[in-house]
This record gives C-alpha cells, structure tokens and sequence, in this order.
C-alpha cells in the first residue's frame, strides 16, 4: 500500500486556480522531488499537504488513512502530525536555542497528552531525542546557540532536525536551499541526501535539478497547476516526453556546488 494518495486535489486563490486536478502516490521510503517553475503549484501542492492551505477539493490519504475528503472528521492539527515540513526561510524561534527549537513541539505535545509529572519526565528524554538529532544533521555543537548565531545553512540543518522531531510519516522539504548562499548549499543537501540512506519518506520542491536526478526515487515537473509528466529521474533527466519538461530542463540544469 503507498503511504500517501493524492487523488484530483485542487485549489484556487482569488479566482485563479492553482491546482487544477492532481494525483500522486508516494511509497514508504521513497524520495520525490517536485521540480516546475516559478507560480506551477509546487508550494501550494505541498502547503495543501500539510493542511497550511485548504484544499477546494480532492482527496488526501496517509497509511490509507483518510486525512481530506468527504467522509475525514480529523481534526486538522491531528493531520499535520503525519508531515513535517521543512521551510525555505528557516522559521526558527529567535528565543529558543537550537535544542529548544527542536524539543518545543514535543514538550508541547506531551503537556496536551500527559499529566504534569510525565510531562516533566518526557521533557528530559526530549531533550535526549533532539540532542541525537542535532548531532545527526552535524550540530552537536551548536545545542546551546541560538538561531542568531548560526549560519543559514546551519539554521536550515536544525530546521531538518526539528521537522524530524515528531516522526512524520513524511518529510517535506520546500526549496530548501533557496535562501543560502551557494556555499552553504552542499552542506544542506548532504544531510537530505544522508536522510534517503536511512529510507525516510521525502517530498522536496527544489531547483536543484542535479540533486533531484541523483537523489529522487522519482521526480515530477509541474506546469500549470498539474503534474505534466512523472518517472524515474533517469528517464525524465535522459528523455522528457514532454515539450513543456524538455523547455524546462534545457533552460534549468546546473551543478551543484
């Protein structure tokens, strides 16, 4: 069974549809990357996956799990906790540290789901899982540095490590390298290279064309709010059906750094 169906998903803003109708599975452990340009849909596919934008319409499933459509009454925070997302700014709190950017959610959500002396137990044993996570994005150092004194990419690294913090089903990353200077770059997207080695499911809206073709399971080009073609990336890179992909791809291929 695939962990994520997408079936005729839609949105429209102001009158203008955004989405026009799209469908996509994803299966566990595989990495997609969406690739498109600029006002295709990408974001607003994956906000509407996170549920930071309604869907007109469609329907959305996880684990075979209804989360949108006709027959879900899930609350809508309780379907977010299937995804993680990854932002192209950071989103840091300035306030917290690194571990405390990592360990908010969880202590938040042990306070809503425990009594005060489990709350209080579970804040130490977070503290231990975000101390692992740090040290797994590269920043066992950098635990008590709060967001002012790291570097973009280093920013974005505990970004990574705050999305895996309440294991998601799936990760999302959106244009994850798009604010760092070039020389940041490769820092950021070995680590989400190194998350594929241990088969975490991943969705990741790049322009980044050569990691998607040496990273991705499979790859996607949007064009005008729908999936124009899909495959795998040695067949979509080598031989795009489409006139659309190929005009894209001609314009867009670059290394990374």
């Amino acid at each position: 069974m695939a962990i994520l169906e997408v079936k005729g998903l839609k949105k429209s803003f102001g009158g203008v549809q955004v989405l026009k109708g799209v469908d996509l599975t994803l299966e566990k452990g595989q990495a997609l990357s969406i690739i498109g340009s600029s006002g295709s849909g990408k974001t607003t596919l994956l906000r509407c996956l996170n549920f930071l934008e309604t869907p007109d319409a469609g329907e959305l499933y996880v684990n075979g799990q209804e989360l949108w459509g006709p027959a879900c009454a899930q609350p809508v925070r309780q379907r977010r906790l299937h995804f993680g997302l990854v932002f192209q700014n950071f989103n840091l709190f300035p306030q917290y540290t690194a571990l405390g950017n990592v360990t908010l959610a969880m202590d938040l959500l042990a306070k809503e789901r425990l009594d005060r002396a489990g709350a209080r137990q579970a804040a130490a044993e977070n503290r231990e899982k975000a101390a692992a996570l740090l040290t797994r994005v590269g920043l066992a150092d950098k635990l008590d540095h709060y967001p002012y004194q790291l570097s973009g990419g280093q920013q974005q690294r505990v970004a990574i490590a705050r999305a895996l913090a309440l294991q998601p089903d799936i990760l999302c990353f959106d244009e994850p390298t798009s604010a760092l200077d070039p020389e940041l770059t490769g820092e950021v997207l070995r680590v989400i290279k190194g998350l594929k080695s241990t088969d975490t499911t991943m969705i990741v809206v790049t322009h980044e064309m050569e990691f998607a073709r040496n990273v991705s399971d499979r790859v996607i080009f949007m064009a005008d709010g729908v999936i124009e073609e899909e495959g795998a990336p040695e067949q979509l890179f080598a031989h795009p059906a489409s006139e659309k992909t190929r005009a894209f791809l001609a314009s867009s291929l670059h290394p990374v750094l």
